[in-house]
């Protein structure tokens, strides 16, 4: 089914546009000039990825559907309940650490489900996964040192990390708990069974963790509940006010054009 491509390549974009847009909040605001550059990079990295998706989902919409739809109202006009990005990727920055963190558990995964995409039937997505992943490398290198200078460093720095950790962690099992659309793109030969991705995420998880000297059994595998339900549009309360200030503008000047 076509709906179901469709809500998947929504489902990438989603995700991005949301982080993009929280981590923006951190531009202007970095402990440090270097850093506040680098992660206002990384939000102008996410933001393209996501027009890039996007673009093609307005593509598949526009091939049946009476009005056509661009990627600004895709990212304009919806509702919370039609977004499907994942929950931790709306969630509040908080502090340094967390959002560090956020940046680095969602980067991990983002990285493997790439590397994946880039094998995928639908050539499209084989070439946004692949022009991507280079940005999404440096994403995972810049928020992995981050996180082991946190987690190695002073007791304050530390403290804040296992805070992050205690978070963050509950909001991760979304990202291997495929819902009808992402199976139905993995039966269609589309390489995009995210369950296999679980193993190898979090081995480089560990990895990160052990360098930064923060347990392994921090991570309370299999002791957590998981908060899931932003793919299918069930999203925390945060969200609605993420769009309240993305889509504003839009909303209150109708067609409005740059």
């Amino acid at each position: 089914m076509e709906q179901k491509k469709i809500d998947y390549v929504l489902y990438l974009a989603d995700c991005n546009l949301i982080l993009s847009q929280r981590s923006a909040e951190w531009c202007g605001h970095g402990p440090v000039l270097e850093q506040d550059i680098a992660i206002t990079n990384i939000t102008l990295d996410l933001l393209g990825q996501a027009r890039n998706f996007y673009q093609y989902a307005a593509a598949l919409i526009n091939r049946s559907a009476a009005k056509a739809v661009t990627e600004d109202t895709l990212a304009y006009l919806r509702t919370e309940r039609e977004f499907k990005n994942l929950l931790i990727c709306e969630l509040p920055n908080g502090d340094w650490a967390q959002t560090i963190l956020k940046q680095y558990l969602f980067s991990q995964f983002q990285y493997l489900l790439f590397e994946q995409l880039q094998n995928c039937k639908d050539e499209q997505i084989a070439a946004i996964a692949s022009k991507s992943i280079k940005e999404t490398t440096y994403h995972v290198r810049w928020s992995s040192e981050w996180v082991i200078r946190l987690g190695d460093g002073t007791d304050e720095s530390r403290n804040r990390m296992l805070k992050a950790i205690d978070t963050l962690w509950m909001y991760t099992g979304e990202m291997f708990q495929p819902v009808s659309y992402e199976l139905h793109v993995a039966k269609e030969g589309m390489d995009a069974d995210v369950s296999t991705l679980k193993e190898p995420w979090l081995n480089k998880v560990k990895e990160i963790f052990q360098e930064a000297t923060l347990s392994p059994a921090l991570l309370n595998e299999g002791n957590t509940f998981m908060q899931t339900g932003g793919k299918e549009g069930r999203h925390t309360e945060h969200l609605g006010y993420i769009l309240t200030e993305l889509q504003y503008l839009q909303r209150v000047y109708p067609g409005c054009e740059w």
